[in-house]
């Protein structure tokens, strides 16, 4: 089983001086997982909020991506090395290929063996999946072994819920990280998460981050804001009922926000 925090700082689209303030706040308030990714353009300000916080690394979850241009056999340990020097740490905690990107000329097999052979050389500590689908998780177990693959990180909301692809993977014992969570925002203004959010004293993001944390997922909201930082933070501690869960169930709409030509498969439905 993978031991991966459920909740992280997620650092997509935030670059240069942004990013290091959301780091070095997100430290601040007690976060301890950092995600990143090498398309992300910021591993080297993750890195240097990082070093200037003082938190030690034994104490910090960091996970990188790795990019589809460095998926072949020869590039991808000497990509993560790349990552590593820019986060100036000599390991990460998890690494992820990014998107399964299936006509990029790398086969799956070839790049799980590589990701494989990169936690081997003790470039990672433990390795993944991000945006794949049932019919090519199943192919990365076959290359690597299910005990291999720690997580698959996939775009999950109250919006997006993807039953079949999140009940194949707790049927695997692999660990599901909800990105997106919030769907840039837009289950913000709804009115049932607006409701449920009254009862607990809450806010409709706390009650979305519980709603994922409560179903079992890792999280890794962002925001450049220190109080929506801490807000976000104290979703851990509000339990929602069963009948708000049901709510929020019902809310389904397939709501999917990123699918990339080119690098997403077809999604289950």
């Amino acid at each position: 089983m993978s031991n991966i925090p459920a909740f992280g700082l997620g650092t997509f689209r935030l670059q240069g001086q942004v990013v290091i303030d959301s780091v070095r706040t997100g430290l601040e308030l007690g976060y301890r997982a950092i995600d990143t990714a090498q398309i992300y353009g910021n591993e080297a300000e993750v890195g240097q909020a990082i070093a200037e916080s003082g938190v030690a690394r034994k104490d910090l979850f960091l996970t990188t991506k790795i990019w589809v241009e460095n998926y072949s056999k020869d590039k991808l340990a000497a990509s993560l090395e790349d990552s590593l020097s820019k986060l100036r740490t000599d390991y990460v905690d998890l690494t992820l290929i990014h998107w399964p990107a299936p006509g990029n000329g790398v086969s799956l097999d070839e790049f799980m063996t590589a990701l494989a052979d990169a936690k081997a050389k003790g470039l990672t500590r433990q390795i993944g999946i991000s945006n794949f689908n049932i019919d090519l998780t199943k192919q990365a177990i076959a290359a690597v072994g299910r005990d291999a693959i720690a997580t698959n990180q996939i775009e999950l909301s109250p919006y997006l819920q993807n039953p079949k692809l999140v009940g194949f993977l707790q049927e695997q014992g692999i660990h599901v990280t909800s990105y997106m969570t919030l769907a840039y925002g837009k289950v913000l203004g709804d009115a049932t998460l607006r409701a449920i959010a009254e009862r607990h004293q809450a806010t409709p993001a706390q009650v979305a981050l519980a709603w994922a944390l409560q179903r079992g997922f890792s999280v890794i909201p962002s925001s450049t804001k220190r109080e929506n930082l801490a807000s976000n933070l104290l979703a851990q501690t509000l339990r929602l009922t069963d009948d708000d869960m049901a709510q929020i169930a019902a809310l389904d709409r397939n709501g999917r926000e990123v699918s990339p030509d080119g690098l997403a498969a077809r999604w289950d439905d």
